[in-house]
C-alpha cells in the first residue's frame, strides 16, 4: 500500500464511524456544534493529531503535498463528515498557502511551512463585500513609501482572520490601476500594531456555520518591503496561477458532501414503508437515486482528471479551474434539490438519525459562490474560447493516458510554472475523439458521437467570435457557448476513466458511463434528463452493494469507515 493510501486509511480510522453517536467526530456532535456555530471540539482535535495542515505543504518544504489528486480524496474524508471542518480547519489555509508556494521568497516559504507543519493557520485576505469576485478593483492599499509598505483599508468575510497566524493579503500598490496595479503581501500576525489594525465583528452565515468569517481594518499599518509575495504589480499574476489550484482542488473535495447527502437519503428510503412496500423500490425514488449516483460519479472523474492535469497538462489550467468550479458546483447544488424532495419531511430535521442532510444541504451553498462565483467562472472561460478553437480542438495531441489512471505516475507539481493563460492548449477534449477508435459498446457509440459532433459545433462557434462578444457584458448566448464547453470536459474526463478502468472495475463497464453522458447532454441543453431505464437498474444495484460494503459513492468506491 502506497503512503499515501495509508494516510488515507489511517484518517479514516482517527475521524471514525460517522454514524456512531458516541464519536467527538460523528455526525451526532457536528450537528451539536453547528448549533453552537462551530466545529466539532472531537473532530478538530483528530485532524490536529493527524497533522492535517501537513498535506498542504509541499514535500520539497517537509509536508506530504505531492499530488494533487490524492490531496482532493484524503479531504473527502474530512469534508464528507463536516464541511465547516473541512474549510474552517483545514483548506481555508490552502488559499493563501498556495500564494506563498506560487511567488513567495524561499524564506517566506520555508517560514509558512514551518508555521503548517506546527498546526497553525494561513488566512487569504483577498475579497471585498463591495467587489465581490472583482479582486482586481480591490482598494485595501499598500502605498510604497521610504522603502516600505503602508497598508490602509478593509477587508470582509474572510476564513481565520482573527486566528490566524499570518495573512496573504491582495492590496493595491498603484492607484492608477492596470493588470500590475496589485500585490500580494504575507503579514505575520504577532507583528499587528492593535492601535492601527482592528478585527471586526464576526459574520453569520447561514450554511458553514461553523466557519469564522470575520473582517479587519487597517489605518496606516506599515510593513517592511520585503512582505511582498514576488514583485510589485504580480498580485492578480500570483493568484491566476495560485487559484488554479484551489478552483480545481476545492470543489472536487465539496462532492464528499453529495456523498453523504446520496448515503443519508438511501439510509432513508432503505428504511421506510410507503403504499405497503420499500420507499426505495419506488420508481421515482430509483430514479432520482440513479440521477445521483451519475451526477456524483461524473463529478469526481471531471475533478480528479482536472486536478491530476496541474501536474500533466500544466498549460491548461486557467481554462480547466473555472470550468471545474462552474459545472461541480452546478450539478452537486441540483442533484441536493432532488434529494430533498425524496427526503420529503426528514428534510427539515436538525436532530436524529437523518439531522446531518440539512447541514450538508446548507453547507453545499457556498460551493457555487464561495472563493469565485459561477458566473465569474464563465466570465474566466470565456476568453480563451476562440483562441482554443483555432489552435486546439481542431488537431490535438491525444490527452496522456496518466489523466485516467489512479496513481499513474505524473510530473511533480510546479505551480510557479503553471500558465495565465491556456495559449489555446487543450488536450482533454480529445479523449471524446480517442474513444471511437476502441470497440465501443452500442448504447454508449451514439452518445460518444453527440459529443464530439457538439465539440465541432462549439469550435466554429467559437472560432468565429469576436473581441467585443468577450467581455463581462457578454450575451447570454455566448456565456452559454462557455458553460457547453465545460460539460464536453467533463464528458472528456468520464471517457477517459471509463477506457482506462481496469476489466473487472464497475468504471470500465458501460453503464455508469451511459447515464453520465445522458445526464451530461441534459446540462448542456437546460433540461435535466434521467439516466436510461435500460441502466437505472444497474446504478441502484452498485448503489445498495457499496452502502452494504460501506464504500464511497464516489470515484475511488474507497473504504469508508
Amino acid at each position: 500500500m502506497s503512503d499515501v493510501h495509508a494516510r488515507m486509511e489511517a484518517l479514516e480510522e482517527r475521524l471514525g464511524d460517522p454514524f456512531d453517536a458516541a464519536n467527538g467526530a460523528g455526525f451526532a456532535a457536528v450537528l451539536t456544534a453547528d448549533e453552537r456555530e462551530e466545529v466539532p471540539v472531537g473532530g478538530a482535535s483528530a485532524l490536529d493529531e493527524f497533522g492535517i495542515l501537513s498535506e498542504f505543504v509541499p514535500g520539497a518544504l517537509g509536508g506530504r503535498l505531492e499530488r494533487v489528486d490524492h490531496l482532493v480524496e484524503l479531504m473527502r474524508s474530512v469534508y464528507r463528515r463536516d464541511p465547516s471542518l473541512g474549510l474552517g480547519h483545514c483548506s481555508s489555509s490552502l488559499l493563501g498557502a498556495v500564494n506563498v508556494w506560487t511567488a513567495g521568497s524561499p524564506e517566506q516559504r520555508r517560514d509558512t511551512a514551518e508555521l503548517l507543519l506546527a498546526g497553525n493557520k494561513v488566512s487569504c485576505a483577498f475579497h471585498e463585500l463591495a467587489h465581490g469576485n472583482d479582486i482586481g478593483s480591490v482598494e485595501f492599499a499598500a502605498t510604497p513609501a521610504d522603502g516600505r509598505l503602508v497598508l490602509n483599508g478593509r477587508k470582509e468575510s474572510i476564513t481565520n482572520l482573527d486566528r490566524a497566524d499570518a495573512m496573504v493579503f491582495l492590496a493595491r500598490t498603484d492607484p492608477s490601476g492596470g493588470p500590475r496595479s496589485c500585490s500580494q503581501l504575507l503579514v505575520p500576525t504577532a507583528g499587528l500594531d492593535r492601535d492601527r489594525v482592528r478585527f471586526l465583528p464576526r459574520f453569520r452565515s447561514v450554511g458553514m456555520r461553523g466557519v469564522r468569517l470575520g473582517g479587519i481594518e487597517v489605518d496606516s499599518f506599515t510593513v517592511d518591503e520585503d512582505a511582498l509575495l514576488g514583485a510589485l504589480g504580480t498580485g492578480l499574476e500570483t493568484a491566476n496561477r495560485a487559484f488554479q489550484l484551489t478552483r480545481i482542488a476545492m470543489p472536487a473535495m465539496s462532492t464528499a458532501m453529495l456523498d453523504t447527502g446520496l448515503r443519508v437519503t438511501l439510509h432513508h428510503v432503505r428504511e421506510r414503508r410507503l403504499y405497503g412496500r420499500d420507499a426505495a423500490s419506488i420508481p421515482m425514488v430509483r430514479t432520482t437515486l440513479a440521477n445521483t449516483f451519475a451526477d456524483l460519479l461524473l463529478c469526481e472523474a471531471f475533478g480528479t482528471v482536472a486536478a491530476r492535469s496541474l501536474h500533466a497538462l500544466p498549460e491548461s489550467g486557467s481554462a480547466y479551474a473555472p470550468a471545474v468550479k462552474y459545472l461541480i458546483a452546478g450539478v452537486t447544488l441540483d442533484a441536493f434539490e432532488q434529494l430533498s424532495l425524496v427526503m420529503g419531511s426528514e428534510f427539515y430535521r436538525r436532530d436524529g438519525q437523518h439531522g446531518v442532510f440539512q447541514k450538508m444541504a446548507r453547507d453545499i451553498k457556498p460551493v457555487g459562490f464561495g472563493h469565485i462565483a459561477r458566473a465569474a467562472c464563465l466570465s474566466a472561460v470565456l476568453p480563451q474560447l476562440p483562441v482554443l478553437a483555432r489552435r486546439s480542438w481542431r488537431d490535438a495531441a491525444p490527452a496522456p493516458a496518466a489523466l485516467f489512471v489512479p496513481d499513474a505516475e505524473l510530473p511533480p507539481l510546479d505551480l510557479p510554472g503553471l500558465r495565465v493563460t491556456a495559449g489555446g492548449k487543450d488536450g482533454l477534449v480529445m479523449a471524446l475523439n480517442a474513444a471511437l477508435d476502441d470497440d465501443v459498446p452500442a448504447p454508449l457509440r451514439p452518445l460518444i458521437e453527440r459529443q464530439i459532433q457538439g465539440m465541432r459545433e462549439l469550435t466554429e462557434a467559437c472560432a468565429g467570435l469576436k473581441p467585443r462578444d468577450l467581455s463581462i457584458a457578454a450575451t447570454v448566448e455566448v456565456r452559454d457557448l462557455a458553460a457547453r464547453y465545460t460539460t464536453a470536459l467533463a464528458a472528456a474526463a468520464c471517457v477517459g476513466v471509463w477506457r482506462h478502468a481496469p476489466g473487472d472495475d464497475f468504471l470500465a463497464r458501460p453503464d455508469w458511463l451511459v447515464a453520465a453522458l445522458t445526464r451530461l447532454e441534459g446540462v448542456a441543453a437546460g433540461q435535466p434528463e434521467d439516466v436510461p431505464a435500460d441502466v437505472e437498474g444497474a446504478l441502484v444495484d452498485e448503489l445498495l452493494s457499496r452502502d452494504d460494503r460501506t464504500v464511497s459513492f464516489g470515484l475511488s468506491a474507497r473504504q469508508y469507515r
